[in-house]
């Protein structure tokens, strides 16, 4: 018989394929070959027929989906993995058989491609006749070990048995144990409890997709990932430190677990898991957490309060109550009365110096608020770049120089008043944000998104006029509205004649008793001379004359300094009973204290402000200069006529 290569080669690639032909058919592993772009089967051995219950041509012409169908959503994701691994397994995914039946399988799929087609190889393996195999092996190795045996070892299996279940539904700690195929071989009752689950509902079944299957925030935990089947891979103890574990009900809780292999013979038969429900543990550490930061921002806050107070102790206080029996002084008190029972904003509006200061303190004394804080903030002493700090505080880093967080005026006030003094120097664009926390009670410091509440009483104060301010848009007219409630106007000291030598024989004994000071009094003629002046700097300048007058008195006399034009003049010592011939008229004093305003702007070439302006000049501030311009009616112009 002869045959040359080529024939040689075709005949044993036939003798090859019937080979590979005859294996996949007679195989004892039920076999079957799937087309997924038609969903269909294009192949099955005589194992799976038998597994099946069907005929080969009653499976070729039934789509995948009847017979894999129950699950339908993993039977796609398996298939998907194979296309993209070649390979994949799954034991998610159920076989329903002829009868109706659907019995658990293991399936282990595998890509071909056949004339540049993909297909699916896939082996099943029928679950429960497996174990039973097992099972029935392992009895029958037993049984030849003789009957005697039998019996010792079953005497002592019940009895270990009965010890184990007893200890193991007595702890209070979770435990369940898994197979080697990660199914759920054994639960006690703690962590059924936990689960809400029955053993009905996990034995059997891969627990991670039970109760591991989801992260916290809700990202798929996939379950090659898992440690707690990372024991049954590699042999070792895995820890869970907090993780998340699911009820049957979608409620997720915090656990810690130990997933321990269990070794037999040198092989890993399974694990088992211990797990403890540790909510409780950490709402405890939240509210000592929560309990911690409260308790630093009360200190920080007592810090700044403590501060505070250092600072307010360093101003000196000059008197704790309005003198005063003029009718202006009676009108100034009615109001007050008035609107410190409720809760208005209240702008207080007057010259510098007229003890604006003092009325809010008033206010603040009589009101439901004397119990909490009065916080004071000088708008004109507040560099603008700082303002939204010193009004808001900041946190930790918000800007070069925040060292710690710092709490703001507003949220030192919470509970009290703040008392805005010259809040015309406030900058415009901060004063939207002003208007927020009056309007909204909310605010945010520096650096930091969360939203505070703060419940803050504002008393503001301005020698400004605020409606011409609004008119040239140099503040907000609605910010205007919110402060101004409740006007309160207090009266300059020449309004407040009467009241003049009350207050310079009060503030003459407190200056005394400061500079140790004793023996001196004010004289009638002393008395008449303070009435006559007008006083520009209104009671500021009042006590301040008091004050050098207490500590230039000699003899038992006060020497009383004035002003006038641009001078001193020191009062005579035969002033009183004198014929008055050196006495000045209010209208002679007024005329002087104009011609000395205008020499000294004609001077500075009408320059208000800075070092060589008219206000350094006459020892002023700017915004009092500007305040008397323009209530006296000073012009460019006007010296001439005044000389």
């Amino acid at each position: 018989m002869s045959f040359d290569a080529a024939d040689s080669n075709e005949e044993w690639g036939k003798l090859a394929y019937w080979m590979r032909h005859a294996a996949f058919e007679q195989s004892t592993e039920p076999m079957m070959l799937l087309d997924p772009q038609n969903n269909q089967y294009v192949d099955c051995n005589i194992a799976a027929c038998e597994l099946l219950g069907y005929s080969r041509p009653e499976i070729l012409r039934m789509p995948i989906s009847r017979i894999h169908g129950r699950e339908l959503g993993q039977l796609i994701v398996f298939t998907e993995q194979v296309l993209a691994q070649d390979k994949a397994w799954s034991t998610r995914i159920s076989c329903r058989l002829k009868n109706g039946e659907h019995i658990p399988v293991e399936l282990a799929g595998a890509r071909v491609v056949i004339k540049r087609r993909e297909y699916l190889a896939v082996a099943i393996r029928d679950v429960v006749s497996a174990e039973l195999n097992r099972d029935a092996a392992e009895a029958e190795r037993i049984v030849r070990g003789g009957l005697l045996e039998w019996k010792h070892l079953q005497n002592i299996f019940q009895q270990g048995e009965r010890e184990n279940l007893l200890m193991l539904t007595s702890v209070g700690d979770g435990i369940y144990c898994v197979d080697t195929q990660g199914l759920c071989t054994f639960m006690n009752p703690a962590a059924m409890r936990l689960f809400g689950r029955s053993d009905r509902d996990v034995l059997g079944h891969n627990v991670h997709y039970v109760h591991h299957h989801t992260h916290e925030d809700g990202r798929h935990y996939p379950v090659e990932e898992c440690p707690i089947y990372a024991a049954i891979r590699d042999g070792v103890v895995h820890e869970g430190g907090q993780e998340i574990f699911w009820k049957q009900d979608g409620t997720p809780f915090p656990v810690e677990f130990t997933s321990t292999p269990i070794i037999k013979d040198r092989a890993i038969i399974g694990a088992v898991v211990v797990f403890r429900d540790i909510s409780a543990r950490m709402e405890t550490e939240r509210k000592l957490r929560d309990a911690l930061t409260e308790l630093s921002e009360l200190k920080a806050r007592l810090e700044d309060e403590n501060a505070y107070l250092q600072q307010e102790i360093l101003i000196e206080q000059r008197y704790h109550g309005i003198l005063g029996d003029s009718e202006a002084v009676r009108r100034l008190l009615q109001q007050i009365e008035m609107v410190a029972e409720t809760q208005a904003n209240v702008l207080i509006t007057g010259e510098s110096g007229t003890g604006k200061e003092l009325i809010a303190r008033a206010i603040h004394e009589a009101s439901p608020r004397k119990d909490g804080p009065l916080i004071r903030v000088n708008c004109a002493a507040i560099p603008h770049e700082l303002f939204e700090s010193e009004f808001f505080g900041h946190i930790k880093g918000a800007f070069t120089g925040a060292v710690r967080d710092r709490i703001g005026r507003f949220e030192l006030a919470n509970g009290g008043t703040l008392f805005l003094d010259e809040v015309g120097e406030i900058p415009l664009e901060l004063q939207s944000k002003l208007l927020r926390v009056l309007q909204e009670g909310q605010l945010e410091r520096v650096g930091e998104e969360r939203t505070r509440n703060v419940n803050v009483r504002i008393v503001a104060a301005t020698n400004k006029d605020l409606k011409a301010e609004v008119a040239r848009h140099a503040f907000r007219e609605d910010l205007y509205f919110r402060l101004n409630v409740f006007p309160i106007h207090s009266p300059p000291l020449r309004e407040r004649e009467n009241d003049i030598a009350l207050l310079a024989s009060h503030f003459f004994e407190q200056a005394c008793q400061k500079f140790n000071q004793g023996g001196g009094r004010l004289t009638q003629g002393d008395l008449r001379m303070l009435q006559a002046y007008s006083w520009p700097g209104n009671i500021r300048e009042l006590q301040n004359v008091m004050e050098r007058a207490a500590i230039t008195a000699r003899n038992g006399r006060a020497a009383i300094d004035l002003p006038v034009a641009g001078q001193v003049v020191t009062a005579p010592a035969a002033v009183d009973g004198a014929d008055g011939s050196d006495i000045l008229t209010d209208e002679e004093m007024q005329a002087q204290w104009r011609r000395n305003m205008l020499a000294a702007l004609d001077r500075c070439d009408w320059k208000l402000f800075g070092d060589d302006g008219a206000a350094e000049l006459l020892g002023m501030k700017p915004t009092t200069l500007a305040s008397r311009i323009k209530r006296m009616g000073l012009v460019r112009g006007e010296k001439a006529l005044n000389r």
